[in-house]
């Protein structure tokens, strides 16, 4: 039996990254999951790995920051397996500039996904949570960033957006307290996902809605931070996901409005 067994999940960026090990680390503990992505092919790879091993899936594809999105992803959740037990906000990513050269657009994007997205997905979710009293905790993890907890140069935008987020997480903990609901957030230093895989090319870029979004640490930047790391080395994704299962469990029961942050122990 797993810890999570008869749970649903809400994972959102859950087709690629860490988002995908959190919904694998979830469904292999249990819990029934909802995969998101951008993109139907990841989501759909996805949900198919969670299956083949046994565990429950369903796909709800879209951006986080479209309007009637929210809904829909925890409408997925209820219509397809009866609840909703687990909220994770992962969606997200970053468009760096310096401050004086960052524009409205940049700042207004990285600001919706990272932190209009999950409030708009916790508003959606709060009649349901509030409507179906449970004798269980239920659970909610945002996925914050050491951005937003130490800052970091270049990321005004992501850093504020993340920042923000924990202050989502201890609002909504006290908010939500009375029905049950663990509220927490963890914040990842360097894990190692196509957003930060070393490359020598300082212009290589992927496409995000729409947008082509630098992306890749240079080499050389990638061993200076990994000298700054007791462990030698930035996280999997595997790895980050194991935190965010650890404030899915019932031993999490009494851990409440704290950001755990993740990072190796980087000095």
């Amino acid at each position: 039996m797993g810890t999570l067994d008869g749970k649903v999940a809400i994972v959102s960026g859950s087709g690629r990254g860490i988002g995908r090990e959190i919904a694998l680390k979830l469904a292999s503990e249990g819990a029934s999951v909802v995969v998101n992505d951008l993109d139907p092919e990841p989501a759909s790879q996805t949900e198919h790995d969670i299956k083949a091993a046994g565990g429950q899936a369903v796909s709800c594809i879209g951006s986080v920051a479209e309007d009637g999105f929210a809904e829909r992803f925890v409408d997925t959740a209820v219509e397809s397996f009866g609840g909703l037990d687990i909220i994770v906000n992962n969606a997200g990513y970053t468009w760096d500039s310096v401050i004086q050269k960052m524009t409205d657009e940049q700042w207004d994007t990285i600001l919706d996904v990272n932190l209009k997205a999950p409030f708009r997905i916790l508003r959606a979710a709060q009649p349901f949570v509030k409507a179906n009293p449970t004798d269980y905790h239920r659970k909610v993890v945002n996925i914050s960033s050491t951005s937003g907890v130490f800052g970091n140069a270049g990321q005004s935008n992501y850093g504020s957006a993340k920042a923000a987020v924990v202050g989502l997480t201890k609002t909504l903990a006290k908010e939500w307290g009375r029905y049950k609901v663990n509220v927490n957030a963890v914040a990842f230093g360097f894990v190692v996902t196509r957003m930060t895989e070393v490359t020598a090319d300082s212009d290589t870029k992927i496409t995000i809605d729409g947008r082509d979004i630098r992306v890749g640490v240079n080499p050389d930047r990638m061993a200076a931070m990994a000298t700054t790391i007791p462990f030698g080395r930035g996280a999997t994704p595997a790895e980050a996901a194991g935190a965010v299962y650890l404030l899915c469990t019932p031993e999490s029961d009494y851990v409440n409005s704290q950001c755990l942050v993740v990072d190796g122990g980087r000095v």
